[in-house]
Parts: structure tokens; sequence; C-alpha cells
């Protein structure tokens, strides 16, 4: 059964026809000085040209051949191949500003400056465009922490702007203001004008053509309007001062001019009168005599909203805030009793399930 299948059968033989070593037909080798030429192109080449060609072909003269020119354009910045080209480019370009500002400003012996020289510097107006504004500007979505670093380099180049402007290098002054200028927005300049406009009116003066001023005080839900105005002196009948020379203790009969009075009036009623408390009156009162200037200045007072002890405290602050308009002098003593800032305590809302905002109602066992 398993003869056939296991049974082994012989080998098969595979004749090959030897070759013949030696071949018949012998091929020539090209001549040294030739060169190939594509069958396709020799009905376009004459045989002087072609003979021309192999006379003046040498082999060492291919290294010594110039190189085709590539026909790849050369990018226009090294960030070109990047998802935001132009931030990167603006980067470097800011660097470079901020160098040779550096540099200008050093040659003037303007930098480095020392602490005291700094704070002295105008302040800061700056009026940068956001990081929606400044993705638009610069072509390319910005994540926060570029836009930080973009403003940095801004905010470096705007002090050393100040720097030249106090120093009156003019020149580089302008080429700064031309290079930030392209970062700033429409509404933040509108704002820095605006906080321009009202640090030149606060420098002009808080009084009016009246001599009077007008202070604004809050405390609590109360808000005071108050005009101050200096009391007027009443004028000597002689028009030259007699010197005295007798002793005050011998001038008993010398009459003193009387202390100069002042009005205080709150929504047209007198102080007296509007304040039952003396807590109210002297707080009212009280940067009056701190200042030294207690019946020096008639106060008019316009008061709305709260209690009492809200109304005397809104009042007191816009009364020394109209003592510094007409004494400057006094302002580090009314700062140094903290009548110059705002009380911030205010009336703690109601709590659900309380009675007030800490009373608990009375507890009931059943």
């Amino acid at each position: 059964m398993f003869a056939g299948r296991f049974s082994r059968r012989p080998p098969r033989l595979h004749v090959f026809a030897p070759r013949s070593l030696t071949t018949t037909a012998t091929t020539t080798p090209p001549p040294p000085n030739s060169r190939f030429v594509p069958p396709a192109s020799l009905e376009t080449m004459d045989e002087t040209q072609l003979e021309g060609d192999q006379a003046g072909f040498d082999v060492d003269s291919r290294s010594r051949r110039p190189r085709p020119e590539s026909k790849r354009p050369v990018p226009p910045s090294p960030a070109f191949y990047t998802a935001r080209s132009l931030y990167y480019d603006t980067l470097v370009q800011l660097q470079s500003a901020l160098s040779l500002s550096r540099r200008a400003l050093r040659a003037q012996h303007l930098l480095p400056l020392p602490p005291f020289a700094l704070r002295a510097l105008p302040p800061a107006q700056p009026a940068w465009a956001n990081k929606s504004e400044m993705s638009l500007i610069l072509q390319a979505p910005l994540t926060a922490r570029m836009y930080k670093r973009v403003v940095m380099l801004l905010r470096e180049l705007e002090q050393y702007e100040r720097i030249a402007r106090v120093a009156d290098a003019t020149e580089l002054e302008d080429a700064i203001t031309d290079i930030t200028k392209g970062f700033e927005s429409k509404k933040g300049i509108q704002a820095r004008d605006t906080r321009i406009r009202a640090r030149e009116a606060k420098e002009k003066g808080p009084l009016d053509r009246y001599g009077r001023s007008y202070t604004v005080g809050r405390r609590k839900t109360s808000t005071a309007r108050v005009w101050m105005i200096e009391v007027q002196k009443p004028k000597d009948s002689t028009s030259e001062p007699v010197a005295n020379t007798t002793s005050i203790l011998s001038s008993s009969n010398a009459t003193t001019p009387p202390p100069p009075t002042s009005t205080v009036l709150i929504n047209s009623v007198p102080i007296s009168n509007y304040f039952p408390l003396p807590a109210d009156r002297e707080g009212v009162l009280r940067p009056l005599k701190l200042a030294g200037l207690l019946g020096a200045f008639n106060v008019f007072a316009l008061v709305r909203g709260g209690g009492t002890s809200g109304q005397s405290g809104a009042i007191a602050l816009a009364v020394a805030k109209g003592c510094v308009a007409h004494v400057p002098e006094v302002e580090p003593i009314l700062k140094k009793a903290k009548l110059m800032r705002r009380d911030p305590r205010m009336v703690e809302r109601k709590k659900t399930g309380l009675a007030k905002a800490r009373k608990r109602y009375t507890w009931v066992k059943r």
C-alpha cells in the first residue's frame, strides 16, 4: 500500500550545455577623448561642433565647472516655515530695537540709572492692544505666554522712550515711538488721552475761579458733595500797620481781634441742627481741627443716602480732601490720621435662615 508512496525515485539529471569561454565578436574600446552623445540629439549637432567638443574635453575639468544655480526660492525670513512667522519676526525686530536703544543710551551715559532716577521718570501711559487685537496685528492666534512676551518687550522699549524724552534725545524718542505705536489700540489711546487730560487739570489746581474747592466723600451708602471757600478776612481801617512797641503786659486796654468764624451748612441746615449727636459733629470737624484750619473755611455740603453715621463719615472725608486742596502742606498730617481714605466697612448682608447677618432665631425644642 505504502510501497509506491515512500519508494525512492531516481534524481533527475539536468544537463547544462557548456558555453564557450571565448567570444567570437570583440568590442573595440572607445577612444580616450570621446564623449557620449544621445542619439536623439545627433541630428541637431554639427560635425564641427562634435570635433571641437572632443578636442577641448578634459577629464579634470569636470570639477572646475560651475554648478547650476538652484531654482528653489530663498525664504524671506528664517521663520518662514513656522506657523507664526510674523510673530517670530516681530520678536526679532523688537529685540534688535532694544539692543540698539540700549547701546545709544549707554553712549550718552543714560544707562544704567540708579533706582531713585527711575522713580523720578514720568509715569508710564500704556495703551497696548489686548490679546485678541494683538493676534490680528500679528496675523496669528497668540497664547497668553506669547502675548506676555511681546508686552514685556514693549514695556522695556517704552521705558527707554521715557528716558530719552527726559534727556531730550529727540531722534531716539521718535524712532522708538514709530516702533511702539503700531502695537497700540484705539481704545487704549483714548483712555490714555483721558488720563493725561485729567492729570493736567489736576496740576492746574483744584480750585475754581472763585477760590472754591469741590470734593466728594463716601461712607457706607452715603455720598457727600462739599464746597469749601476761605473765610474773607475783615479789612483794617488804617492803611498802614502801626508797630506796637509796648509789651503785652502793659497793654491791658488793647482790644484783641475776635477769632474768625466760619459757617458749616449741611443741606442748607446748620451743622448743630442737622446732627444732634455730638459724635457726628466732632467727626465732621475733626479734619479741620487736626489741620489747624478750624474757622478758616466756610463749608457747604450736600449729602444723600444712609443714616447720620454714614453721612457724617462721608462729609468728613470730603472736608479732608478740601483741606488738602487749599493747603497741600497738611496732607501728611491727615494721611497719618487715616482721614484721606474711605472707610471700607459696609453693612454685612442678611443670611438665609438667620434673623440678621449673624443673629439667629430663638431655638425651641418642641
